[in-house]
């Protein structure tokens, strides 16, 4: 089912406080009238980023994965309803051995883009690209989705619940694990586990990053990617990707034949875009921008709240290690002050870093309410000696979790040396690589980041934030990591759900993060809309939107 856009007030939604992918063959000569035609069926998308990789098993970023999705897809697919997992390549599965093992049953109707069949041989070539990808092919972006879910890869033998893939049958997947996965079935929903074709993965080099574009490091599959999915690239370059409907798709056809992504960093240059014209959609309206927009009558399409910002803290420079210095911090900042017209209306503070919808408590999570005083105290305690705190915080781009940086970051700076923190700019523009220099080992003391859902468990977030040790936070907590593997492979019941509200607790005693707020984000759609597939874990794929000046066409005859 579609999700039909909706219009709102702009009360409701403002807070009142390298390398370049070779071009596709030339077509034969179109006349003026399939010219016309084909501008009518085109979607034209205004991204904040461009994608980092098309490579999906690589990507941890939201760009890349806008596009991938359109044209990769997985195993298991989301509802746009209620976010529950769903069929998509397999038809069903079903679990065995106590969640050691999972059975597939595979669509027998789909093919890859190149023409190579899509099967349970080409499913198991994936899964063991995924666990044997090189370390050379992992580096630079944290953990990779594969390494969050199955906690290793084949040189980690010892941690990895991976242990095989076996095609059964030609269109039979059986799946073998070391211990159960609870949140596996929403994970494989996860862009991240899109199918590739083997072949193109091989002709591709997929796991050497030889290549890159615009600084990015990628392989030659990274710039032309090929899925089961209704959109085929067709050209990729700095600034811009453009998709062209795969007629051997062999799912809903949709009324839109081509789609453009266009990058535009800045969320007013996005809008004024919009107003004029010159694309049909965007993501992650401003407050700014939104007080403009309603009055231009454009619509809007809010997304549940599913992502969170945090201000993240390096335990590895000097003095942060300190407790009462994380504590002095936390008691700095104001939530409500931070928030205050600078994110959507229906924008909360967080208190732990587990989204309300997943249904985990936080009674007996620390708030570390706002207390300038108590600030002074616990930063006077913790014997800082007034040293400069690089505080590295992004430019130029927007995400659901922060769709202004600066200006967020204009306010925690003011807040933090109005507490006697000496706080020392460090502005990074997104492209140029601010996520390296935020995940890996560096001279800063803060940071401002985020993370988005992509499949509904709390492992999705605590898990992938906290599950280890990594140079972002600097933090070496074993019994946190241990409870956190632990809670993993409970049954989904309340004792799991439990799990993760003791897990939320310990998070929030040691503060190797401050949980800042789930934010709202929206969408902001042209009149030609009527029809977009909103998704709170941004399963948006374009083949379900509809378009007002484009006349629907017959499904196929089965």
């Amino acid at each position: 089912m579609r999700a039909v856009i909706a219009f709102l007030s702009v009360a409701s939604l403002v807070s009142c406080t390298g390398g370049q992918v070779a071009p596709p063959q030339p077509s034969a000569t179109t006349t003026p009238s399939a010219t016309a035609a084909a501008e009518v069926s085109t979607f034209t998308f205004g991204t904040a980023a461009d994608p980092r990789t098309l490579d999906p098993a690589l990507a941890n970023d939201t760009e890349s994965y806008r596009v991938t999705q359109q044209i990769m897809q997985g195993l298991v697919g989301v509802d746009p309803l209620t976010s529950e997992p769903t069929a998509l390549l397999a038809e069903s599965w079903d679990e065995q051995d106590s969640g050691r093992s999972y059975e597939f049953t595979l669509r027998d109707d789909v093919v890859f883009q190149d023409g190579e069949p899509f099967d349970a041989a080409a499913v198991c070539a994936n899964f063991d690209r995924w666990y044997t990808l090189p370390a050379t092919a992992r580096t630079g972006t944290g953990r990779l989705p594969f390494e969050n879910v199955f906690k290793g890869y084949a040189d980690q033998p010892e941690t990895s619940l991976y242990e095989g893939c076996t095609a059964t049958a030609e269109y039979t997947v059986d799946l073998q694990l070391a211990g159960r996965i609870t949140g596996l079935i929403p994970a494989l929903a996860a862009p991240a586990f899109a199918i590739s074709s083997p072949a193109a993965l091989e002709a591709g080099a997929a796991n050497d990053l030889t290549e890159s574009l615009d600084g990015a490091p990628m392989s030659r599959y990274g710039q032309a990617p090929v899925g089961t999915g209704p959109f085929q690239l067709a050209s990729w370059e700095p600034g811009g990707v453009e998709l062209s409907f795969f007629d051997g798709y062999w799912g809903e056809r949709g009324e839109v034949d081509r789609v453009v992504f266009t990058t535009i960093s800045n969320p007013d240059s996005r809008a004024r875009a919009l107003t004029s014209g010159r694309i049909d959609g965007y993501d992650f309206v401003s407050v700014d921008s939104a007080v403009d927009l309603a009055r231009n009558g454009l619509q809007f399409l809010q997304r549940d709240p599913y992502s969170v910002l945090y201000l993240g803290m390096n335990e590895d420079f000097p003095g942060v290690d300190n407790l009462l210095f994380r504590q002095a911090v936390a008691h700095a900042i104001d939530k409500d002050a931070l928030i205050q017209g600078r994110f959507l209306d229906g924008t909360k503070p967080a208190r732990q870093f587990i989204p309300e919808k997943l249904g985990v408590s936080g009674e007996t999570v620390e708030a570390y309410g706002y207390d300038l005083g108590r600030a002074k105290d616990l930063l006077d305690q913790s014997g800082y000696d007034g040293r400069e705190l690089p505080f590295y915080y992004p430019r130029n781009v927007s995400r659901a979790y922060l769709p202004s940086p600066e200006k967020a970051y204009a306010e925690l700076s003011r807040q933090l040396t109005e507490a006697g923190f000496v706080i020392k700019p460090v502005p990074i523009d997104w492209s140029e690589g601010y996520i390296e220099a935020v995940q890996q080992t560096g001279d800063r003391a803060f940071h401002l980041l985020g993370w988005s859902g992509s499949y509904e468990d709390p492992d999705n977030f605590v898990g992938a934030l906290f599950g280890a040790y990594n140079e972002e936070f600097g933090y070496e907590d074993p019994q946190l990591f241990s409870k956190i593997n632990r809670a993993r492979g409970l049954p989904a019941d309340e004792d799991r759900t439990g799990a993760y509200a003791d897990i939320s607790s310990q998070i929030s005693a040691r503060i190797p993060a401050v949980p800042l707020a789930f934010p709202i984000s929206a969408l902001a759609m042209s009149a030609r809309v009527t029809t977009y597939p909103v998704s709170p874990v941004m399963n948006e794929v374009f083949n379900r939107i509809d378009l007002a000046d484009v006349e629907p066409r017959p499904e196929p005859s089965s």
